[in-house]
């Protein structure tokens, strides 16, 4: 499904660009700092499209 290939491309330019500034030293570290990153991105980092809320915000408000 193209939709989804879009999505997938979304979620790795906001990782590239935003979160992973450093590069890992092995798999584990990029592991961790991809875990991370998702973590500030539903938890921490407010959406301008979910009206300045976190998606775990909103999921929950569901």
């Amino acid at each position: 499904d193209c939709y989804q290939n879009a999505l997938a491309e979304r979620v790795n330019g906001i990782l590239k660009t935003e979160f992973l500034l450093a590069r890992p030293k092995d798999l584990m570290q990029a592991r961790k700092m991809v875990r991370e990153s998702i973590d500030i991105y539903n938890q921490a980092r407010p959406h301008l499209a979910l009206k300045y809320k976190t998606p775990d915000a909103v999921h929950r408000a569901f």
